[in-house]
């Protein structure tokens, strides 16, 4: 069966889309730690992350760098942190969290963010690609 990333890849569940090349895709999280919070995944889907060949490891953070960097020029932060967990999915994802607190990484602080807001932020990171 699919994971909900691989569904998200595929068109049949609606995201807020960040970046997307051959073998990546970058995409809000629908529940954030912070405002601008995204997920970078392989479009291949593999359960853990040191499963994936090096090939499309060293792809995934080349392509979760890029994707950082927009983030750090469009979202106000202090640093973008990075977190590999993978027990929620499991689909491997790289998430990327704008920062200005640490409780910002602990994944129980979350914000709550409208339709319009989650659209905003994903074009205004699109716009810093």
């Amino acid at each position: 069966m699919a994971s909900i990333f691989t569904k998200i890849v595929n068109g049949e569940i609606p995201c807020y889309k960040i970046a997307e090349d051959e073998h990546y895709f970058a995409f809000l999280d629908i529940n954030p730690n912070a405002k601008g919070h995204t997920l970078c995944i392989p479009k291949k889907e593999v359960d853990k992350v040191f499963d994936l060949d090096e090939e499309t490891y060293t792809g995934l953070m080349a392509f979760s760098r890029k994707v950082a960097l927009g983030l750090e020029k469009a979202i106000d932060c202090k640093r973008v942190g990075v977190a590999v967990v993978g027990l929620e999915v499991p689909h491997v994802h790289v998430h990327l969290i704008p920062l200005n607190d640490m409780r910002e990484m602990t994944f129980q602080h979350k914000v709550s963010l409208s339709k319009e807001q989650f659209e905003a932020i994903a074009e205004k990171v699109r716009q810093a690609l």
